[in-house]
């Protein structure tokens, strides 16, 4: 796992480090610097026109010292200062001092009076240093004018120092406008906010680079947000060695060693859903599944997935003799390690009582997605049927009619809704968006960083219940089991992607990928 940090909490490490650990904060600065001109260098020729754009902040700085190393390389270079200088930090204004010693050309972005001649000659490469990861209002006036003059300008590479200039480092919304990145240079720690979207989109790739902050210093961090009441990390994400934290396969075992999979899903012509979630939890690794359905979806379900055992009902005689079914319903219960309820389920009459049925029959962990979840929200007195092993996996929609609000309000507030739901009820949220968040009962919360677009397929949220029972029924704890369910789903689709590209993917294609590639390559989040 590794940490992701907020704005604020970054530049609280920051502060630990200089003033109570006592790393100069120009030493933090040259060797962020060094890490932007090494990806520059990667990048690009020393002919290249680099224009480095900056604030007169310590980003700003960042940009300048980047520019003199690039000078020193060979590179055509010019300072582009947005903003008063005077008003500049301390680090910021020895930067520039040092760079004009060196005769590097400086010039401030509508005030020199070369600047119109320059800019029309446009430049090969831009370094982003404007705003750092303290940016928490609407970029405007003459910022937002020239970050606009920049994104419409033809250049080949954009690195962004830090995080791209308008983006919230606490939500990844644009403030106003925002310069897209090629790729992100960020120090220390991932930023939230090219985590989460729209910020992940403008990133581009991103670059962790180890700038010499001690874990001591995040460590102290910490412990001054506990004392203040602030809770620990904002959030964490799954790596690609945390696939290591899958459950053993002993070779003396049997089926019942990896545990049963009952999954409650299906209804009339939708039989697909229950197909799908069963297969995952097979190709995850479950000794033995078995689907709770209609009647009419023997016949297809036999045919797509023999190795699964069926328990099917009649819906008309469950809506009308309810009580006849609930014996067998605990049964079926009973038997299970883990409990899928909802994919495909419908919200016909039969439909809310098998949910209330089944979460008040169920002693083992349960999953409850799609329809389950619809028909909770219209019946929130089910809610009071929660208990601490259950896991939700809403979409923004689900998750909008679960708590009453808009999906836009859901999509603004992703971290903070998923948490608040999971606290208040004591149960795991999943909720599902191109970054998904998974937040435990214990406050921590988890974005997942694996994953594309080609998993916005119908049936792909079928598979993911699925690859979240499988874990379970093979011994895992639900918070557990719901993060790295979360990274294997869309490590899942990695692979796809890197096979076959981003359009064809159908669900099943997804489930018979599950760890496939143990190890994925993460393509968009690597360390230095």
């Amino acid at each position: 796992m590794r940490a992701l940090l907020t704005g604020q909490q970054m530049k609280e490490v920051d502060q630990i480090t200089i003033g109570e650990i006592g790393i100069p904060s120009m030493v933090l600065m040259e060797r962020a610097a060094l890490a932007v001109v090494e990806e520059v260098k990667k990048r690009s020729k020393p002919e290249d026109r680099v224009w480095c754009v900056c604030g007169c902040g310590n980003n700003g700085a960042d940009g300048v010292a980047a520019a003199r190393m690039l000078f020193q390389a060979g590179y055509q270079v010019t300072v582009m200062v947005l903003g008063d200088r005077s008003k500049g930090s301390k680090e910021f204004l020895q930067q520039t001092a040092i760079a004009g010693k060196l005769g590097i050309r400086q010039m401030d972005v509508g005030r020199s009076p070369e600047f119109s001649r320059i800019f029309s000659q446009g430049c090969d490469v831009v370094v982003d240093a404007v705003f750092g990861v303290g940016l928490c209002r609407a970029v405007e006036g003459m910022y937002k004018a020239f970050l606009e003059q920049l994104s419409a300008m033809n250049r080949r590479l954009t690195v962004a120092v830090d995080i791209p200039s308008g983006i919230s480092s606490e939500g990844g919304q644009v403030l106003g406008t925002a310069l897209q990145a090629d790729v992100t240079v960020t120090f220390g720690w991932e930023k939230l906010g090219t985590v989460l979207y729209p910020g992940r989109s403008y990133a581009g790739e991103v670059v962790i680079a180890d700038i010499g902050f001690p874990k001591a210093a995040l460590s102290l961090a910490e412990r001054s947000w506990q004392e203040a009441g602030a809770g620990e990390l904002c959030a964490f994400a799954c790596e690609p060695e945390d696939v290591k934290q899958l459950p053993s396969r002993p070779p003396y075992s049997n089926k019942g060693t990896f545990g049963k999979a009952l999954i409650a899903a299906g209804s009339k012509n939708m039989g697909g859903a229950a197909y799908l979630s069963a297969l995952a939890a097979y190709r995850t690794g479950a000794g033995l599944v078995k689907v709770l359905t209609v009647e009419e979806n023997r016949t297809m379900l036999q045919t797509l997935l023999p190795e699964a055992v069926l328990a099917t009902y009649d819906p008309e005689r469950m809506a009308q003799e309810p009580g006849y079914y609930r014996e067998w319903l605990e049964r079926e219960c009973g038997w299970a390690d883990v409990v899928v309820l909802g994919p495909g389920l419908g919200r016909e009459a039969y439909a809310e009582y098998l949910v209330e049925m089944m979460l008040t029959a169920a002693c083992s962990p349960m999953i409850l997605d799609a329809d389950a979840l619809n028909i909770i929200a219209a019946n929130p007195h089910m809610t009071k049927y929660f208990t601490e092993n259950i896991i939700i996996t809403p979409h923004l929609g689900e998750m909008a009619r679960l708590r009453g609000e808009s999906i836009g309000e859901i999509r603004q507030n992703l971290i903070p809704t998923a948490r608040e739901y999971a606290l208040r009820f004591g149960i795991t949220c999943v909720l599902k968006d191109a970054a998904t968040v998974t937040a435990l009962r214990d406050g921590r919360v988890f974005l997942n960083v694996s994953g594309n677009s080609a998993m916005a397929k119908g049936g792909a949220g079928d598979v993911l219940t699925g690859v979240l029972a499988g874990l379970i029924a093979q011994g895992m704890e639900e918070g557990e089991s719901a993060v790295l369910g979360v990274y294997l789903h869309g490590a899942a689709g990695d692979t796809y992607q890197k096979e076959k590209g981003e359009y064809g993917l159908l669900a099943r294609e997804l489930a018979d990928r599950i760890l496939k590639a143990p190890v994925p390559r993460d393509a968009w989040h690597h360390h230095e």
